[in-house]
């Protein structure tokens, strides 16, 4: 019988957030940077040879915009910040949502005259994480014992699958749902930076019409 109590417990303890002050300050090339990914990330992996970070990972994200070119084929430490987020993401968003999420907070944080305010919203994210992490704990205990609690009239030779197919279901409904709020939010945002975009052209062109 799989005991999913069990495999909670042990994925929270594998879980790996990499503290702000773990991220090196000094800047690093690129195998530098795959080697720290892989040594802090690999307790999340599913497979023993599941890759964290490839150069062909770090070559698409920049080919597809989501993190600025490195200098002197060097990263800084917003690099591997930015790394770090898109991992997260990537298993849930689409890269163009990704695009939309950390655009602006390049545009607004990355290798910012302050040291360190990329590095104070991760960090800030890490603390929302920890905090969150024994609700998020206590909501799936809960969703394990109400599937256990299901199918009792039937044989209990079928018993057990249903009951974790119960869990399962009740799962994914709950990442579902949380998929669509992002998903819409991120949306929205698309929107108002479209609209943004569009205001601000055509203050510029009736201020050029203005002139004229």
């Amino acid at each position: 019988m799989i005991n999913s109590e069990k495999i909670l417990e042990e994925i929270l303890e594998k879980l790996s957030v990499i503290p702000e002050s773990d991220i090196p300050s000094i800047d690093l090339y690129m195998d530098q940077v795959t080697t720290f990914m892989d040594k802090h990330l690999s307790g999340n992996k599913r497979y023993e040879e599941d890759k964290i970070l490839t150069k062909t990972m770090i070559n698409n994200y920049s080919k597809n915009n989501l993190l600025p070119p490195p200098i002197k084929k060097k990263y800084s430490k917003d690099h591997v910040i930015l790394l770090i987020l898109i991992y997260y993401y990537k298993n849930i968003l689409s890269i163009s949502d990704i695009n939309t999420i950390l655009t602006p907070l390049c545009d607004m944080y990355f290798n910012s005259e302050e040291d360190t305010a990329l590095g104070k919203i991760y960090e800030a994210s890490c603390d929302i994480q920890r905090d969150m992490t024994e609700h998020v704990k206590s909501d799936i205990l809960e969703k394990i014992k109400s599937s256990t609690e299901t199918f009792m009239d039937y044989p209990e030779e079928n018993r057990d699958f249903l009951q974790l197919y119960t869990l399962i279901t009740s799962l994914c409904f709950d990442v579902y749902v949380k998929k669509q709020m992002i998903e819409h939010i991120v949306d929205k945002m698309n929107e108002e930076s479209v609209a943004a975009s569009a205001k601000k052209s055509k203050d510029k062109k009736d201020k050029k019409e203005k002139n004229d």
